[in-house]
């Protein structure tokens, strides 16, 4: 009798490791399934300096990461449109996450000393930062359009293409005021029916309409959650930005950046941008 236990786990066991190997698709390997081969050959540093990998690993990732943060906006942004505002809140929530992991990574990229990047950086030509069109998308996607990027991806017409349509549509700010509107707040028509493809400008009606929902928040509740997660984005992009400038001080200093920018004279005036810019003014009348 003591046996038949044992017995009995073996036999599930060994039922439930067929049943498994029927569900599992036939040779797919973990390198298979990340397409590892070609994932880890996408580094191909110009120069035979040590820290050039370091310097491709970081950016790649960060471009990676971008490809989530668009994912993910990309889905609350349909949530929003559709009212669905509680759904939308996890994807938010993640892409808040995904920017702390982007900020950290400066850490990483400061244990380069200016000696170790100037050994490399003649091989990066005009290559910069400043022409990602994914981080470009993410910023048209809140609301910061700028057409002139445009003309950084004429050679990539996907690339291209994503951004002009991004330029173009709605942003995830234009669809929350929508259903701020929607909700009976009073959201000026000039702004409901603003050019999408400018970029947005603040209002005071579009403050008034905030102030009302924080005024009230358990009346406004999914109003008053989604407008928090906006300013955690938008703090989180501020932060980021913050860092970048930091990092690059420490690395070339006020030297000009590669591709032609003004480096961290540029990088500073950013830091002025806002995403959701009643959500940070109305906090000084509430």
């Amino acid at each position: 009798m003591t046996d038949a236990p044992n017995d009995i786990r073996a036999s599930d066991i060994r039922g439930t490791a067929i049943e498994t190997a029927k569900h599992e698709p036939a040779g797919v390997t973990y390198a298979g399934y990340l397409s590892l081969d070609t994932l880890l050959s996408a580094q191909n540093p110009r120069s035979d300096q040590h820290d050039e990998m370091l310097f491709v690993i970081i950016h790649q990732t960060k471009e990676l990461w971008l490809k989530q943060i668009l994912h993910e906006t990309a889905l609350a942004q349909r949530l929003v449109r559709a009212g669905d505002l509680v759904p939308a809140y996890k994807s938010l929530a993640r892409v808040s996450r995904i920017q702390s992991v982007m900020t950290q990574s400066w850490d990483i990229l400061a244990t380069m000393t200016p000696a170790d990047y100037l050994k490399f950086r003649g091989d990066l030509g005009a290559s910069s930062g400043f022409q990602s069109d994914q981080f470009r998308r993410l910023e048209t996607m809140l609301g910061l359009k700028d057409p002139r990027f445009l003309r950084f991806h004429a050679e990539r017409p996907e690339a291209h293409a994503a951004l002009e349509a991004a330029l173009k549509a709605p942003s995830l700010y234009d669809d929350a005021l929508r259903q701020l509107a929607l909700a009976g707040l009073p959201v000026p028509a000039e702004v409901l029916n603003r050019d999408v493809s400018q970029s947005y400008e603040a209002s005071e009606g579009v403050e008034a309409a905030w102030l009302e929902v924080y005024r009230d928040t358990e009346r406004w509740w999914p109003l008053y959650q989604l407008a928090e997660k906006l300013v955690d984005l938008d703090d989180a992009l501020l932060t980021w930005r913050h860092k970048h400038v930091v990092t690059v001080e420490r690395i070339i200093g006020r030297r000009q950046g590669t591709g032609g920018t003004d480096g961290v004279g540029y990088l500073v005036e950013t830091l002025k941008r806002r995403c959701f810019p009643e959500l940070w003014s109305l906090r000084t009348r509430l």
